[in-house]
């Protein structure tokens, strides 16, 4: 592609920061739309990459700048270790010279398994363990352990019932047959598959003489049992439409019967597909016939009776994991403290195994807390001076780690607490603290939007922790939409001015302050805005929607209220307690009222490991007669897979398709819309089956995706491309953006509308095959909005969106804003948990919870509309939502 290359004019590359040690300088970047860059950008310095959503600074960031660095590391990693290694492509790039390492810190959703935890994160676990196998109290005669045995992740840590889970499962014949009146013929057997399958295992039974006509109550026992928990896969003949009757004449004359068939027991049946299935919404029906509980040998704690019989300060590693990082600071101060060491040597400061457990059931019984033992509550009786000695040296190193931690507001969380229940903000700032304590020297730091999900005040600490990494004599390169961070970085590179084909060009680098001189730019207008923002005229609720004695999570006995008919913002700190109320409690309340879940289009991943779902408790005591249907929009995916893409997910591509079946060409080779489908095999491409890539084995290498040499990416086989629209085959379709789509399908309207709005919430960069593996949070939920809006209104709608501004720049927030308000104005309530100010600014009433995280939130702090909310004293939120205001 032939472009002009742009480069920083003298006006606008002013020099070095302090304490810069030189520039990285980019020279010819053209990964996805950058357009020929040429950048210099300096080091040991807070560099901000900004620009709206598209237009290329992730690109620069992290597909140019990072994975050159990361390519550079694996070319001096030796052959045989690089297979170890996630590796990145090679960037499209001329040159990049004075390029440190890099370790990137991107905004990822967390794991699917509950095994990952937010000690496992910050390694603070492996700290914990050693801490337990060398100063623990063992019960005597107990050998001691290794740090390996206090894990539940390994084999010989986990407890042998639950293999680590914590809990266990069973399927049962209630789960399985909660109506035993109905019959086997009326679907008795719920756990079964529906349609043909399930009535292929009710065939079956009859050719194996089982009465299908009867209520299961009625049937023999012996037959039940059979029927539901045999691992025995009998094939026989199956007469498909015949009577029990018939089927038996059948056999007895040998007739041909219509299949072979064979049978599944309802709970093998549950099992495999739980375990085998890769569809979402397969794993999704059989959940509900597994019962899970606590597993009642390790209480739950995942370890084996001998890890769990070890102690320090009274505690067994499960219960100190389950501490919030401030109350376990507590414990290790006085371990930690030079004191502790002196007074080993102390007479009657060793207790017995026996004495502790006995003075901490004492003190339990007492109501006092029950992390005690021995005369000093704080104090590991029976150590040696050697454990003690090891005790605080490990006490020492793990309370720097959780002061980091509750620096960076995240105090309330337990080492247990699992990463899947984390927000993205949460995670952010959990490796963040990781990196801090790493004491890297010279190394660039690659950030993705750490700001996405914090509160304001939350903002603030992790400024500071930026400035310690920065301090350390590193460089920070921050993709970000955060105007605060803008305004405090040492150099801005904006680049635009729009998204896609029409951005990839660095309009500005150098100092915040010169980004004012850049009419082209689309930050410039919100970085330096004196203008208060444009006032809206004050809603009056058309009623209210009342919640009491709301248990979730923080929440105790908390009651709030929405009004109905208007904008509504939740707000408070981190971990106050926003998304139990709405995005749990509300939802659930609601949901059940209407007979139903919020609607939900993707079914999200279920595993074993998932803890059990919590249930919310309280009732909705007004407002419900005003409410006809509940909408979630979040920010799971669209799709696990890249099969599912934009177009798939919205709808449009089935009207595409149809385009294609009704040309000409394809009516006369009988072409049906199928045949337009790369995932049905008449008309994708044999090869890689339609994916477009193919996975290319290497020795002493990790396998690495090509493009498919016979399709060469297109996803169809000649005969399906051979047909055109418009001058167009249906892969060229796909690779069109949405913004060039909305001009080649201006004559089909029910393609147009759904184009437009996706054009008109800020996604007209989007190409309609972009895989749903390739989206972020914020664009899945953009796209389910989307698909929500352009929906005719079927009565009075509650939206309800979690920070739906997260990676949005302030000028896509205000399209954002703008639908919102549409959906006001048709009469619907809108719901929204958010940390973005100039949205709460724009609502029509503000429901702030807090004061604190944790057990310090969970309250009401105050309600009202946004300048009443901005002059309470005690709210958090209330400083930086009166600036906002203006």
């Amino acid at each position: 592609m032939t472009s002009t290359r742009h480069t920083p004019s003298p006006q606008v590359s002013p020099a070095l920061p302090a304490n810069s040690s030189g520039f990285v300088r980019v020279r010819g970047a053209r990964e996805h739309n950058l357009q020929n860059v040429d950048v210099d950008i300096p080091r040991d310095a807070l560099v901000v990459f900004t620009g709206v959503s598209g237009s290329g600074k992730s690109s620069l960031a992290f597909s140019t700048l990072y994975a050159e660095a990361q390519r550079r590391y694996f070319e001096s990693v030796a052959p045989y270790a690089r297979r170890l290694i996630d590796q990145v492509g090679v960037p499209d790039v001329d040159a990049i010279d004075g390029l440190p390492p890099a370790v990137a810190l991107q905004q990822q959703r967390g794991t699917p398994s509950t095994r990952s935890s937010v000690g496992s994160v910050t390694t603070l676990s492996s700290l914990i363990r050693m801490l337990y196998s060398r100063a623990g109290s063992y019960p005597p005669g107990q050998p001691m352990l290794y740090a390996e045995d206090f894990s539940p992740n390994t084999p010989q840590g986990a407890c042998p019932e639950c293999h680590g889970l914590g809990r266990v499962y069973e399927v049962s014949e209630a789960s399985m047959v909660p109506d035993p009146s109905l019959t086997i013929r009326q679907r008795a057997v719920a756990s079964w598959p529906l349609a043909w399958q399930g009535q292929n295992q009710r065939d079956i039974l009859v050719t194996l003489g089982y009465d299908v006509d009867i209520p299961w109550r009625d049937l023999p026992r012996q037959q039940r049992d059979w029927i539901l928990f045999t691992e025995e896969t009998p094939t026989v003949p199956v007469y498909a439409g015949l009577t029990p009757e018939q089927t038996r004449e059948a056999l007895k004359r040998k007739q041909e019967p219509s299949y072979m068939g064979t049978f599944s027991g309802a709970r093998r049946y549950v099992l495999h597909t739980f375990t085998h299935s890769q569809s979402a919404l397969m794993k999704k029906r059989v959940s509900q016939f597994m019962l899970g509980s606590p597993c009642p040998l390790c209480d739950g704690k995942r370890l084996k009776r001998e890890a769990l019989s070890v102690t320090f300060a009274g505690l067994d590693i499960g219960e100190l994991s389950q501490m919030p990082l401030l109350q376990l600071a507590e414990v290790l101060k006085p371990v930690a403290a030079q004191a502790y060491l002196e007074q080993a040597g102390e007479a009657g400061e060793v207790w017995s195994h026996e004495q502790t457990e006995a003075a901490r059931r004492q003190r339990i019984a007492q109501g006092a807390p029950g992390h005690a033992g021995g005369p000093d509550v704080r104090h590991t009786p029976n150590l040696s001076l050697e454990k003690r000695l090891a005790a605080q040296r490990i006490a020492q190193d793990l309370l720097e780690r959780v002061a980091t931690l509750t620096d960076l507001g995240l105090g309330y969380l337990a080492l247990e607490r699992s990463t899947p229940t984390l927000s993205s903000g949460e995670l952010q700032r959990l490796r963040l603290a990781t990196q801090l304590g790493s004491q890297l020297f010279g190394v660039i730091y690659v950030l993705d939007e750490p700001s996405a999900g914090l509160h304001p005040a939350d903002a603030e600490a992790l400024f500071e922790a930026l400035q310690q990494l920065k301090a350390a004599g590193n460089s920070l390169f921050v993709v970000e939409h955060d105007l605060q961070t803008m305004r405090r970085a040492d150099w801005l590179i904006d680049v635009g001015p729009a998204a896609g084909e029409q951005g990839g060009r660095v309009l500005y680098s150098g100092p915040p302050a010169g980004l004012a001189a850049i009419a082209e730019s689309q930050t410039r207008a919100y970085l330096f805005a004196e203008q208060a923002p444009a006032r809206r005229a004050e809603r009056q609720a058309q009623g209210w929607l009342r919640l009491e004695g709301i248990r979730r999570n923080n929440l105790n006995g908390l009651s709030a209220e929405f009004p109905l008919g208007c904008f509504t913002a939740v707000t408070g700190v981190s971990g106050s307690g926003k998304s139990s109320l709405v995005s749990q409690a509300l939802l659930e309340l609601v949901g059940a009222h209407l007979g139903r879940s919020a609607s939900q289009e993707e079914p999200s991943e279920l595993n074993l490991e998932d803890e059990a779902p919590q249930a919310s408790s309280g009732e909705v005591t007004a407002g419900l007669e005003r409410i006809k249907r509940l909408v979630q929009v979040d920010q799971k995916p669209i799709g696990r897979t890249p099969r599912s893409n934009l177009a798939t997910y919205t709808g449009l591509f089935d009207h595409v398709r149809k385009l294609f079946a009704a040309t000409p060409e394809a009516q006369a080779l009988g072409y049906d819309a199928g045949q337009f489908s790369f995932n049905v095999a008449k008309g994708r491409c044999p090869a890689c089956e339609g994916e477009g890539f193919v996975s290319v084995e290497l020795l002493f290498m990790p396998s690495v995706y090509a493009p498919c040499p016979t399709c060469h990416g297109a996803r169809y086989n000649p005969h399906t491309l051979a047909i055109a629209w418009q001058g167009l085959n249906i892969a060229q379709v796909l690779q069109l953006t949405v913004q060039e789509a909305v001009q080649a399908f201006a004559g089909q309207a029910s393609i147009r509308r759904s184009l437009e709005m996706l054009r008109d919430i800020g996604l007209g960069y989007l190409r309609l095959g972009q895989p749903a593996t390739e989206l972020s949070g914020g664009e899945a939920q953009r796209i389910k909005l989307a698909t929500e809006l352009q929906r005719s209104p079927r009565g009075a709608t509650l939206y309800v969106l979690d920070e739906p501004t997260t990676g949005l720049h302030p000028r896509d927030v205000d399209r954002l804003l703008e639908q919102l308000d549409n959906l006001v104005r048709a009469g619907h309530s809108v719901v929204v948990v958010e940390h973005e100010m100039r949205v709460v600014a724009q609502a029509d009433w503000v429901i702030d919870i807090g004061p604190g995280a944790g057990d310090q939130g969970g309250k009401v702090v105050v309600s009202g509309p946004p300048r009443h909310v901005a002059k309470h004293r005690k709210s958090r939120t209330a400083p930086f939502l009166a600036e906002a205001l203006g």
